[in-house]
């Protein structure tokens, strides 16, 4: 199936650090056109009007972020990009650092002069050291030719980028525990409200994207709006990158119009389940997303079909599962990720997490009785939905849930 990029339009064009070379692909030409002929009104707008949405995981509009938080009043302001990307199954963020740092920092500028800020905030995890190298090296080339910095394009626009590292924490990946942590504190989650429109970076006014949601923004404004929302299905426009792992003979990162089914990310895209296997399960999301059996396949691929049966998109993870995997041995590794990298401010994700790994564990062992637990541990998970502060301790209700909807049997007879 042919590919529809943008998020990954110059993927193996260019070496990835040429600026020249990112140039003659378009690169700085939208902010170009942003600061010569748009007002901020203008590109929100534009963001509003396409449709995009939040490529992080949640599907929040982007065009709403930018509008809350242009609206709000400050002396400062902030853009910050999520480049945590920590989501099990998820490697398609580090694609784009890697290999176009160009379209990122023009994504993040065009943000800066919608919201009124002039300052700028990548934060990466500390173990991406190549899209850390390559994304310093591109804020360098863009100041020193004055696409970044201060009057860019002769203007009176300034916009400073910074990098800064998380320290391998899952739950960084949160907006309001990441900027904990980029303002030099421990990766613990707020309190929502305020929002980080509101009160984010040091109390100020901070807009908060992924790097796919930021990659997405300069052609938006380079080719409208109205081009924009002629991709996609359902409501969901644009594009979307699908990350496939797992039991699957073509893993990869691909980008295609939403309404894509799974049946045609697996079997056309993906190349088929490996080993010549049959299909158990898919994880879409990732670890904090939702199982599909094989009934489910032919469902398009995009935020409304998905939540209509209770699935999510998430982040773009598709992972894929044969008829010889142990549903029981996965959820467990699941139900152990989310113990690990639970905080422990709240109590409801600090026990809860523990207690569901351990049952899970006891289950598999065979020193528990599956059908004596499962309503147990799902009535467990649906309260650390419940009272849990931020989505880790909120997400194992999905994976637990669906997969006892779909599998139950296999689950009862662990």
């Amino acid at each position: 199936m042919q590919e529809t990029r943008i998020a990954l339009r110059n993927i193996g064009k260019y070496d990835g650090k040429n600026l020249q070379d990112a140039i003659l692909l378009g690169a700085f030409n939208s902010l170009g056109m942003t600061i010569k002929h748009y007002s901020n009104v203008d590109i929100i707008e534009s963001i509003i009007d396409s449709g995009l949405r939040g490529r992080g995981g949640a599907g929040f509009p982007t065009g709403l972020k930018f509008k809350f938080t242009a609206s709000e009043d400050g002396d400062e302001k902030y853009v910050v990009c999520n480049a945590d990307e920590g989501e099990p199954g998820t490697f398609k963020d580090r694609q784009i650092m890697e290999q176009d740092p160009y379209l990122i920092l023009e994504g993040m500028a065009i943000a800066g002069f919608a919201i009124g800020a002039e300052k700028g905030f990548i934060y990466i995890r500390g173990e991406y050291y190549k899209s850390i190298e390559r994304l310093q090296y591109a804020i360098d080339q863009a100041v020193e030719v004055g696409f970044l910095g201060n009057e860019i394009f002769e203007s009176d626009f300034n916009f400073h980028i910074e990098i800064r590292l998380g320290a391998g924490s899952y739950l960084c990946g949160e907006e309001l525990t990441l900027l904990e942590s980029l303002e030099g504190k421990r990766g613990h989650p707020r309190i929502k409200p305020p929002f980080p429109a509101q009160k984010g970076l040091f109390q100020k006014p901070t807009l908060v994207n992924n790097v796919e949601t930021l990659a997405h923004i300069p052609e938006i404004i380079s080719r409208g709006s109205d081009w924009y929302k002629s991709l996609g299905n359902n409501g969901s426009t644009g594009t979307k990158i699908f990350n496939l792992s797992g039991d699957i003979n073509k893993p990869g990162y691909y980008e295609f119009e939403f309404g894509i089914t799974l049946r045609e990310l697996i079997y056309e895209v993906g190349g088929g389940i490996s080993d010549n296997k049959k299909l158990k399960a898919v994880l879409l999301g990732g670890a904090a997303g939702t199982f599909v059996s094989e009934e489910q396949l032919d469902i398009p691929m995009d935020y409304d079909s998905l939540r209509d049966i209770g699935a999510t998109l998430g982040s773009g993870a598709v992972i894929v599962l044969h008829e010889d995997r142990d549903l029981g041995d996965f959820l467990e590794n699941i139900l152990r990720f989310f113990k690990h990298e639970s905080c422990g401010k709240c109590t409801p994700c600090r026990i809860g997490t523990t207690q569901l790994h351990r049952t899970m564990q006891k289950i598999n062992s065979g020193t528990e009785n599956a059908s004596v637990v499962l309503n147990k541990m799902l009535k467990e998970a649906e309260l650390m939905k419940a009272t849990s502060l931020c989505p880790l301790g909120q997400s194992p209700i999905m994976p637990l849930s669906s997969a006892a909807k779909y599998f139950e049997k296999e689950l009862l007879n662990a």
